[in-house]
């Protein structure tokens, strides 16, 4: 995914509203009782983190000292964290209509962390496949960007998982054409981010069509999902492949153009990517503290998104 990405970014550079429908939830996470696997408890977080990330008066969370503690003392002495993300991802992470500055669950989750944490929220827009290599190379401090948690991610940086999603289709309101699982993309032409784990399960299953003696799936890279999108309602693919919630809120905002097909598979955690090292302990419980306040289940039902919320949060909590 983006962010069940295998590098992950997407959905379009469109001037969304900031709230969806009623019910988007419902599709955008349709899947989630379908398959995956549920969180694991939280065996690491500091249970004995006192409840105080009481909204201020400004509306931010209050910093928290025993989070701001945990906090590694080269990032307290900057007295910021940058945060990366690619913004073409709604309603997880994109462009406001002002140009320039970057909204969604992902960014109002930084913003509230980084306030707990005693930290000023950086944000920065980058390209969804480069920001694990911008995190090794000290470049960004944590990748805040629809990130699916996976084994071979976790060998490169630390994940902290913060919500859940899956994968899910979407073609153009006129198809006949249902699409139900990764074995219906056989002979069809499939429109996906560059980098995206939809990338790679729809590479991986033209070999499998192939190997069962069936016509091969078409797979068709673009470097942003407006990209993909534009591919799917023009005719170039015969169907979109994103995130869950965010095939949902691609049809939901695009008036008719759109339609989901399938129910949502492949339900996995997402992570927030953090290098090696003690900072995921302190996100961790940052994230501990959001959650015990409610200030974690306000941001996910102003997104629409509630149904991806976790129980509970681990560190490197990958499924597969």
């Amino acid at each position: 995914m983006k962010k069940a990405r295998e590098h992950m970014r997407t959905a379009a550079r469109l001037r969304w509203p900031a709230t969806l429908a009623a019910g988007l939830a419902t599709l955008a996470l349709a899947g989630a009782a379908c398959g995956g696997s549920p969180a694991k408890p939280n065996t690491s977080a500091s249970s004995s983190t006192p409840s105080s990330a009481a909204a201020s008066a400004s509306g931010t969370p209050a910093k928290i000292p025993q989070v701001a503690a945990l906090v590694p003392k080269s990032l307290r002495s900057k007295g910021s964290i940058t945060m990366a993300m690619d913004a073409t991802y709604p309603p997880d992470e994109f462009i406001a209509s002002n140009g320039h500055t970057i909204i969604g669950m992902d960014a109002d989750l930084g913003k509230a962390l980084a306030a707990v944490m005693g930290l000023k929220a950086k944000e920065v827009n980058a390209s969804f496949d480069t920001i694990i290599p911008g995190l090794s190379s000290g470049k960004y401090d944590i990748g805040l960007s629809s990130f699916t948690d996976t084994k071979a991610r976790e060998k490169v940086v630390n994940f902290v998982d913060y919500f859940q999603a899956g994968e899910g289709f979407y073609v153009k309101s006129s198809s006949k054409t249902t699409f139900n699982g990764l074995s219906s993309l056989c002979g069809h032409k499939v429109a996906v981010e560059s980098g995206t784990t939809e990338q790679s399960d729809a590479t991986k299953q033209n070999t499998i069509c192939k190997k069962d003696g069936k016509p091969g799936v078409d797979v068709e890279t673009y470097e942003n999902q407006s990209e993909a999108n534009l591919a799917v309602s023009s005719g170039r693919a015969d169907v979109g492949f994103a995130d869950s919630q965010v095939a949902a809120y691609i049809v939901k905002q695009s008036h008719g153009t759109f339609k989901l097909t399938g129910t949502a598979f492949k339900v996995a955690p997402y992570g927030i990517a953090v290098p090696k090292g003690p900072l995921d302990k302190a996100i961790l419980a940052a994230l501990d503290a959001l959650k015990r306040e409610g200030i974690y289940t306000k941001i996910l039902d102003k997104w629409g998104v509630q149904s991806g919320a976790l129980k509970s949060f681990r560190i490197n909590g990958a499924v597969s």
